[in-house]
C-alpha cells in the first residue's frame, strides 16, 4: 500500500460537516502523480515510490532528468518526491496514482514549506512580548540585554535575536480529512497547512496513531 502522495495547496474555506458543525479546511489538489521510479530493498536498502508531480518543459529539463522519464512514459515532471510503500512489487513504471490512496476520516501528515518574511525583529520571528510602552520607555520592540555577565562574558551560542524569518520545511501532523472529490483531485483537510497558495506539499499517512 502507497502511504503517500504529492499535491499543491489551493487555499483555504469552510465546510458543514454532516453534523452541522462549521469546519475550517484546507483544500489540496493531490496528484495525479506518476511513479518514475520504485526502491527495492535489494537495490537501494529501503522501499518507496519516486513520484512525479506538475508538468515541465523539456527544454527546462536537464538531460539526465529526461532520460530518467524515458523510463516511466516519457512526460516530464516538476517535482519529485520519494513516499514509503509497503510492497514495491504492487506497481509499475508509469503507473498513475490519485485520490483514491486516501479515505475520509483518515489521519495525514502534511509537509510543506512555510511562508518566507524576510529579515525579522524578534517579536516577529520569536514571540517576544517587546518592552513597555508608558512611562517614557523607548525599547518597544528591541531584544534588551543578550549577553552575560562577568562570566562567560559572551553571548550564548543559539541565542534567540532577529534574522531570516520563514522558508522552512515544517510538518502539521495528525490532520483530519474532511472530504474527497476524485473528479477534481481535491482532498479537504481539517485547519492550516504551512505554505502559500500553490505551494507544493507532500501527504503521509499517519503511521502510528
Amino acid at each position: 500500500m502507497c502511504k503517500g502522495l504529492v499535491g499543491k495547496k489551493l487555499g483555504m474555506t469552510s465546510v458543514f460537516a454532516p453534523n452541522g458543525r462549521y469546519l475550517p479546511v484546507t483544500v489540496l489538489q493531490v496528484g495525479p502523480c506518476v511513479v518514475t521510479q520504485i526502491k527495492r530493498n535489494d537495490t537501494d536498502g529501503y522501499q518507496a515510490l519516486q513520484l512525479g508531480y506538475g508538468s515541465r518543459k523539456e527544454r527546462k529539463t536537464t538531460k539526465p532528468l529526461q532520460g530518467h522519464f524515458q523510463k516511466s512514459g516519457g512526460s516530464y515532471y516538476a517535482t519529485l518526491k520519494e513516499v514509503p510503500v509497503d510492497n514495491p512489487e504492487e506497481y509499475s513504471l508509469g503507473q498513475t496514482l490519485g485520490t483514491e490512496v486516501f479515505a475520509v476520516g483518515e489521519k495525514v501528515n502534511v509537509t510543506g514549506t512555510t511562508k518566507g518574511r524576510g529579515f525579522s525583529g524578534v517579536m516577529k520571528r520569536h514571540g517576544f512580548g517587546g518592552g513597555r510602552t508608558t512611562h517614557g520607555c523607548k525599547n518597544h520592540r528591541v531584544p534588551g540585554s543578550i549577553g552575560c555577565s562577568a562570566w562567560p562574558s559572551k553571548v550564548i551560542k543559539g541565542k534567540r535575536m532577529p534574522g531570516q524569518h520563514g522558508v522552512e520545511t515544517t510538518t502539521v501532523r495528525n490532520l483530519e480529512i474532511v472530504d474527497i472529490r476524485p473528479e477534481e483531485n481535491l482532498i479537504l483537510l481539517k485547519g492550516p497547512i504551512p505554505g502559500f497558495r500553490s505551494g507544493i506539499v507532500t501527504i503521509n499517512k499517519v503511521l502510528f496513531a
